[in-house]
């Protein structure tokens, strides 16, 4: 499922982001402060606090050796977790957890353009966006979550390595 993603950032600060995801027919906004909607409608994060219950997307890199190791960690999530989704957009995987179609995502290896404005509207749908000890979502690596499943995902990514190759 792909999509289109457009942010604008103001101060180094993401302020406005939207994604377009015509083969769904939906269209995500968020505004800095302002909440995030899908066709209008406020979107929310899910309340999945039990890493065990979590549908989790994630994301495969270009290269063959980092989807060696992207594969790897994903074979020690997927006994843990309630299953495993690929859709293929970073931006729409963001955007499903901001309304709550998955409870968590993460993947190593985004670019600037993939995280901007789907970052943004998991945040302002309540989801907890970032990387891995304390560390921004960035290229290393990209961790959305409902706010009390975060820290169990975080809890078990960390120690698998999934912010390098």
């Amino acid at each position: 499922v792909g999509g289109v993603s457009v942010a604008a950032e103001v101060g180094g600060e993401v302020r406005v982001g939207v994604v377009e995801v015509p083969v769904l027919g939906e269209t995500y906004l968020a505004v800095s402060g302002s909440g995030a909607t899908r066709n209008g409608s406020a979107v929310h994060a899910s309340s999945c606090t039990q890493v065990d219950q979590a549908l989790v997307a994630t994301g495969f890199g270009y290269r063959a050796s980092r989807r060696r190791h992207q594969a790897e960690v994903v074979a020690q999530v997927l006994p843990v977790v309630r299953d495993i989704r690929r859709y293929g957009a970073a931006s729409v995987d963001l955007c499903s957890v901001a309304c709550g179609r998955v409870d968590a995502y993460f993947e190593r290896g985004l670019q600037p353009w993939d995280l901007a404005a789907g970052s943004l509207v998991a945040r302002e749908a309540g989801a907890v966006v970032g990387g891995l000890h304390g560390a921004p979502a960035s290229e290393e690596l990209a961790v959305a979550a409902a706010p009390g499943l975060f820290e169990a995902l975080h809890g078990l990514l960390a120690p698998l390595g999934a912010d390098r190759d």
